[in-house]
């Protein structure tokens, strides 16, 4: 027993990178749990471990009595006499007894209480460790695939990275390797587990960190990042040096930075997006700088329309609209991507629809009045009546009809 324990603990101080001392005095303390129960309950009890003579051994007073109860610290007069030939009944003895003379039920429960303990131990190590890397980046290794996730080695634990946590379009098989954003550390009925994530927003800012001085030193800083796993991302960006280009600094000398990050992400885009505190050039650099030609805002709510050349329209909404969702996201605006025609001819109906009829040129005050008097109050309602429904009206012949008619479409 005693050499085994003394490999337990060198071994098991290698492998889990916990000070043999350590282990030594949870062992210690295990044992002087257990062995207790076999002592009286007011006998002190010290448990020596000797590393250099392979020793475990149990130190304690035992009592010299006629006829023992079954404590060990009861020791007959016969025995006590072999120790101290004046030995007495009554006399205190100082014993020494390697652990291994408990007995086999006895060493069966200590060694459980170890093993317990050096469990618990084991994990609190691993979750004081992998705290501190909460929000970091970890590296590892696919060990398993499971129900709810990849079982992933970090080193002295396994991860998670569950179903929740994963990006839909990426898939892995045991052996591969992959960097992953520590979400969270989690205690379960085994121990502690890693929660990892390659879904969050945060393991993009990681990365961005990682191949990015100028943003691991905060002289460029990510104001807003907003994506759609596996698809695409958009991260706004600001330099707090005016001699430094957060733009180019991201992107990277020939695009090599970007493209690290791109590669990390399995070809998901990623747009660098220049921040800026005027809506209509934040909207525009959003969307794509090179794709809009104008960017109109309401007067009243966080309404934008995009103007753009028929040839950029498909790619300012993006595949699946997912560009224009993202940009709408980023600014927090909702936006309508429109060619100039189509621009115009919102904006003509806004005018007729708030214009009376008395706006129309052609249209006499008499007339107006009939018109007004039929339910027709707007230029709108001018423009979607036809001349037929018009000259209904009395007084409305079909030459007034196509005049005003005409006045409203181009109004």
């Amino acid at each position: 027993m005693a050499f085994n324990l003394i490999s337990i603990i060198e071994e098991f101080s290698r492998l889990k990178q916990i000070d043999r001392e350590k282990i030594a005095e949870i062992i210690r303390e295990s044992l002087e749990s257990t062995l207790q129960k076999k002592l009286s309950e007011e006998t002190e009890l010290i448990v020596e471990i000797n590393f250099n003579e392979n020793e475990v051994v149990a130190k304690f007073d035992a009592v010299v009595v006629e006829e023992s109860t079954g404590f060990l610290d009861e020791i007959i007069l016969e025995e006590a006499k072999k120790i101290n030939h004046e030995a007495e009944i009554g006399d205190i003895i100082p014993l020494e007894m390697p652990v291994s003379d408990f007995g086999r039920k006895t060493i069966q429960s200590a060694r459980q209480a170890i093993i317990n303990r050096l469990r618990e131990s084991e994990t609190e190590k691993v979750k004081v460790d992998y705290e501190k890397q909460k929000g970091e980046i970890i590296s590892g290794a696919v060990k398993r695939v499971e129900y709810n996730g990849y079982i992933i080695d970090i080193g002295f634990t396994d991860a998670l990275l569950p179903t929740e946590e994963q990006v839909e379009t990426e898939f892995y098989k045991a052996g591969d390797f992959l960097k992953a954003y520590v979400e969270s550390i989690r205690q379960s009925k085994n121990g502690v587990r890693v929660i990892l994530s390659r879904k969050r927003p945060e393991f993009i800012i990681k990365l961005f960190e990682n191949e990015i001085p100028e943003i691991a030193d905060s002289i460029v800083v990510i104001k807003k990042i907003v994506r759609e796993p596996g698809f695409r991302t958009k991260v706004a960006v600001a330099s707090n040096d005016e001699n430094v280009d957060p733009y180019g600094s991201c992107i990277g000398p020939k695009g090599i930075r970007i493209e690290e990050i791109r590669k990390e992400l399995h070809g998901e885009k990623v747009d660098v997006v220049l921040w800026s505190d005027n809506s209509e050039e934040f909207i525009r650099n959003a969307v794509g700088p090179e794709l809009v030609k104008r960017v109109y805002l309401a007067d009243k709510g966080r309404f934008a329309q995009i103007i753009v050349n028929e040839d950029n329209k498909n790619i300012a909404i993006g595949k699946g609209g997912k560009n224009i969702k993202l940009a709408a996201k980023l600014t927090n605006y909702k936006l309508d991507v429109l060619l100039e025609e189509e621009y115009e001819e919102i904006a003509a109906n806004e005018r007729r629809i708030t214009s009376p009829i008395f706006d129309l040129d052609g249209v006499a005050e008499k007339v107006g009045k009939i018109l007004h008097e039929a339910g027709y109050t707007s230029v709108q309602d001018i423009h979607l009546a036809t001349v037929k429904e018009l000259t209904h009206i009395e007084g409305v012949g079909v030459k007034t009809a196509e005049k005003i008619k005409e006045s409203a479409k181009y109004f």
